[in-house]
């Protein structure tokens, strides 16, 4: 085991607790084993948790009747959030190690201020010798602003601490050329070089009933890290020295997701996967060429149709003829105003309309 850069390990809550869902501290202590191991090798660990909820029902008892009320949900998590830091925290302890505790919400990533702050605490946490123990701050969020799941919250933590690798574990080997409960030959697929549409209609939907994501939630945080230069690996929380061989990268331990040779900024990553879209435009072909083939901004007079109730400054998705995503960027003129600005050229808009819909440097070509 060789020394490197950050590694971000998200465990999710179908690996993090049993049956009854309370937390398993069996496989948080041998988490915590190969933590352990890697630091003294030299790698800095961000974790990331899930288990908050699950832990928070367990501990308000099987009498208590759940709910999918998003306040009580948030109010449940404020129950087990502390449950499961103190899981970690002894899981740490006996290797000598701290963990801390950092809460975050999207906006901390959309709002370049509170993104350098996030990465600030996170970078004195790790030279402090410190385990970050990161998971979304559920008690509070605003249902219409949130990560909707850890697999996502991992992909954008490693790219704030410039990781080199991202590790998923969860309760399945890996993503496999079919859904195993169906399909008894689905095998795993071992490397992934690019992920295209295919691809993620293989993965599916969400698979337990503890989580909040599934297959498909982890395909769109390996695309997010992948499109920041960043390897991801899914692998089974429960398979034996899982984290050490997916950090050093060993063969066969799940599937690999290579990183892209050109990464994306981080603003144009927040515009690309952090910002949820207020609407959409589509295109005409010429205006799609000017887009993927020649790098240019989205002119009015290239949209043939737009939907949403979107407003200056919001991230949108731009649909080609075909009803394939072409981009999404940060729109410039209102929804409200589409049949002044819709397929005109310049000279043809209100002075107090923007000729480009949407500028180059707002805009993320998903499919370059």
């Amino acid at each position: 085991m060789t020394g490197g850069g950050a590694i971000v390990v998200k465990v999710g809550s179908s690996s993090l607790t049993t049956a009854d869902g309370r937390v398993d501290d069996s496989l948080i202590e041998a988490l915590c084993d190969q933590i352990a191991a890697l630091v003294s090798a030299g790698r800095r660990i961000v974790v990331v948790s899930s288990g908050a909820i699950a832990s928070g029902w367990a501990a308000l008892g099987e009498g208590r009747r759940r709910s999918n009320d998003p306040a009580v949900l948030q109010a449940v998590s404020a129950v087990g959030q502390p449950m499961l830091m103190r899981a970690w925290v002894d899981g740490l302890a006996p290797h000598g190690l701290v963990g801390g505790q950092v809460l975050l919400a999207p906006l901390d990533f959309v709002h370049r201020q509170q993104y350098l702050h996030a990465r600030q605490t996170l970078e004195h946490l790790l030279a402090l010798g410190v385990v970050p123990i990161v998971n979304e701050n559920d008690a509070v969020a605003d249902d219409e602003i949130r990560f909707g799941d850890n697999d996502r919250l991992a992909a954008l933590v490693s790219h704030l601490v410039g990781a080199e690798r991202m590790v998923l574990l969860t309760d399945a080997p890996g993503l496999l050329t079919a859904d195993p409960r169906r399909v008894a030959e689905a095998s795993l697929i071992a490397e992934v070089v690019e992920i295209d549409h295919q691809l993620e209609q293989r993965a599916g939907g969400p698979g337990s009933a503890v989580g909040s994501g599934g297959m498909a939630s982890k395909l769109a945080a390996a695309k997010i890290a992948t499109w920041s230069g960043i390897e991801t690996v899914i692998a089974d929380a429960s398979r034996p020295g899982a984290l050490t061989s997916a950090a050093d990268g060993e063969v066969g331990t799940g599937t690999v997701f290579r990183a892209r040779p050109r990464s994306l900024p981080a603003r144009k990553l927040w515009i690309a996967f952090a910002l949820r879209p207020s609407g959409s435009v589509t295109i005409d072909e010429g205006a799609r060429r000017a887009l993927v083939e020649r790098g240019r901004s989205l002119l009015a007079a290239g949209v043939v149709a737009a939907s949403g109730d979107f407003h200056p400054e919001d991230a949108v998705e731009v649909f080609d003829g075909s009803g394939a995503v072409v981009a999404k960027g940060l729109v410039r003129c209102p929804a409200s105003r589409a049949a002044e600005w819709m397929g005109r050229r310049s000279d043809q808009l209100p002075s107090d309309l923007a000729g480009e819909l949407i500028h180059r440097d707002d805009m993320v070509v998903l499919g370059e």
